[in-house]
Order: structure tokens, then C-alpha cells, then sequence
């Protein structure tokens, strides 16, 4: 008898053994499941393609009113079309056209709708244009633009396909502005014509290409103190294992000089991410500016980074405070 019970309390323990093990099991398994549902997925070997045909030598340094830019807009707008974009407003196609200085100019423009706060908009931007070509020298004459900006209109690409994928409360607008290096000229003609009180943040991503001063897995934002809007992405980076910066270059006034400032004084709060350090870097504006001086891997965590700190944004969860620009 007494055999019996022994044998028995063994049994009860194997069982209560096994049990623990499915309940760990379980357990391991959910949060591996609730960090998979973190994970940003964005396609490296896609980055690269979009980067090193957007920085070609084909495309001629993207100067507006040449063939190098319309082979670049033909790029972008087959993307749109490829990840499943609607057109914007009452445009026909990808292209919000005008005239320039008698160049004739588009900004690429396409829209995720979003579902349940589809009159809220978020940008997410980069200009597409460049300098061109130098009129005369000798060796490479072309100004490419790798960094600046087909790192970021990669970004933009990049995102688009993640949101389409993943979806989006609040609709997002996605341009591509032209004529940036010419003073932001598309990003003002495109503020010209919103209404500045329905868009809730503006995401502009210009020269993501390269290690930070502040070391790998880092970016910096412009006008951080301007509005909430990089708090709120610090916020949700917590964990990551990728940081949020305020720009380090105050004394250079960038929070100007790129696409975001044209929302920003309409009132929205839109600011700019970057990795280069623009200080010291010696490719900016010159014809060494290749796609082969760029870093895949952090323009690929930079767009991960960038889709995770304003996931609570692009769904309606944070609305960052608006910008006031006393000038």
C-alpha cells in the first residue's frame, strides 16, 4: 500500500511538472508573440534598390525641370502605384503640378486613408530633387544626392509600404516635394493649398545615411523644442533600443531649412529627422554624395525607429501640440 501512494505522488508530481512546463511555455510564447507584434519590418534589400536607383547616375542629379528629375517622379510614382496609394484631393494622378521661374514642377503626392480618424492627416515627407549636374570639370560631374535626399524619399517609399501593410487610423499623405534646394518651393506651393487645421503632425525624413555624433541606432529632430511631437516619439522608442535626439546643430537654424518649415508655420507640427552630421560632413552638396558612402543598415533602423515612435500618432492616440513660429 505504502508502494502504491509513493508510486501515485509521483505520478500527481510528474503531471504538475508538465503542467508548469505548458504554463512557461505558454507564457514564453506570448511574449515572444507580444515583442514579434513590435517589431517594425522593413525590407533592407528593398531600401537598397530604391536608394541606389534614386541616387543613379541615370537620374542626373534630379535638378527640376530636367529629364533626370521625370525619370526620378516615374520612379516614385510606380511605387505608389505598386504599394496601392490613392491619388490626393482632386489631382488625376500622383503629380500636384505648377510652374516655377517658367520651370515646370510636381510635387508627388499619395494617400493611405485612414479608418476611424480619416479627417486627421499626417505627413510623411522628403524631397526628391537635387542639384544636377556641374556645367563644366573634369571626372564625375553629377551631383547624386544619395544622402541628400534619396535616403530620404527611400524612407518615405519604405513607410508607405509598411503603413499600407499595417494599417493607419488617421490618413496619412505621403509627398515627395520638388525644388527644395531651390528655397522649399514645392513644400510652400503645397501648404498654399491645405487646410493647415486638419493635419495633426508632419514627419519630414532629409540625410538619414549615416552614424550620428550621438554613435549607432540614434537620430536627431529639428525644432524639438517647438512642440511635443519628440517627446512623444522618445516615448514610444522606450524599449527599442534606438534614441531620440534634439539636433545638436542649433547655430546651422534647420528647423528652416527643410521641407517641415513650410508646414511648421502654418501651425503643424512638423519637424525633420536626420543622422548626418552635418557639420563635419564632407560630402554634403558635392559630387561625392553616393549611394556607396551611405549605410544600409542605418537607413533601414532609422525608417523601423521612425514607423515606431509615431505609431501612437499615425493611430490617434497622441496628438502633438501645435507649433507657434514668431518670426
Amino acid at each position: 500500500m505504502k508502494k502504491m501512494t509513493i508510486l501515485f505522488a509521483a505520478f500527481l508530481l510528474i503531471i504538475a511538472c508538465d503542467s508548469t512546463k505548458k504554463v512557461t511555455s505558454d507564457s514564453t510564447k506570448a511574449i515572444t508573440s507580444a515583442v514579434n507584434k513590435s517589431i517594425v519590418d522593413i525590407d533592407s534589400a528593398t531600401v537598397r534598390k530604391h536608394l541606389y536607383t534614386l541616387a543613379s547616375d541615370e537620374m542626373e542629379g534630379r535638378k527640376p525641370g530636367t529629364e533626370g528629375i521625370e525619370k526620378a517622379a516615374q520612379y516614385i510614382e510606380n511605387e505608389f502605384y505598386r504599394i496601392g496609394l490613392n491619388t490626393y484631393g482632386n489631382l488625376e494622378d500622383y503629380r500636384q503640378r505648377f510652374v516655377y521661374k517658367d520651370i515646370k514642377m510636381f510635387n508627388l503626392i499619395g494617400v493611405l486613408e485612414g479608418k476611424s480618424k480619416k479627417d486627421e492627416i499626417v505627413i510623411i515627407s522628403a524631397h526628391y530633387d537635387h542639384l544636377g549636374v556641374k556645367s563644366s570639370g573634369e571626372g564625375d560631374l553629377i551631383y547624386n544626392g544619395a544622402n541628400d535626399d534619396a535616403s530620404g524619399v527611400t524612407g518615405v517609399l519604405a513607410l508607405a509600404e509598411y503603413f499600407k501593410k499595417v494599417g493607419n487610423e488617421r490618413t496619412i499623405v505621403f509627398v515627395a516635394f520638388t525644388a527644395e534646394e531651390m528655397g522649399l518651393v514645392g513644400s510652400k506651393h503645397f501648404g498654399e493649398g491645405i487646410d493647415a487645421a486638419k493635419f495633426v503632425a508632419g514627419i519630414n525624413l532629409e540625410m538619414i545615411g549615416k552614424v550620428p555624433s550621438f554613435g549607432p541606432n540614434t537620430a536627431w529632430l529639428t525644432g524639438f523644442e517647438r512642440s511635443d511631437f519628440g517627446k512623444i516619439v522618445q516615448k514610444n522608442l522606450v524599449g527599442t533600443g534606438y534614441q531620440l535626439f534634439p539636433d545638436p546643430y542649433t547655430n546651422f537654424n534647420l528647423f528652416f531649412r527643410s521641407d517641415n518649415a513650410s508646414l511648421a508655420r502654418l501651425g503643424v507640427p512638423s519637424h525633420t529627422f536626420s543622422t548626418t552630421q552635418i557639420d563635419s560632413d564632407p560630402d554634403y552638396h558635392q559630387v561625392s554624395d553616393e549611394a556607396e558612402t551611405l549605410d544600409i543598415a542605418v537607413i533601414t533602423e532609422t525608417i523601423k525607429a521612425v514607423a515606431k515612435g509615431t505609431e501612437s500618432i499615425i493611430n490617434g492616440k497622441d496628438t502633438p501640440t501645435r507649433v507657434v513660429i514668431k518670426e
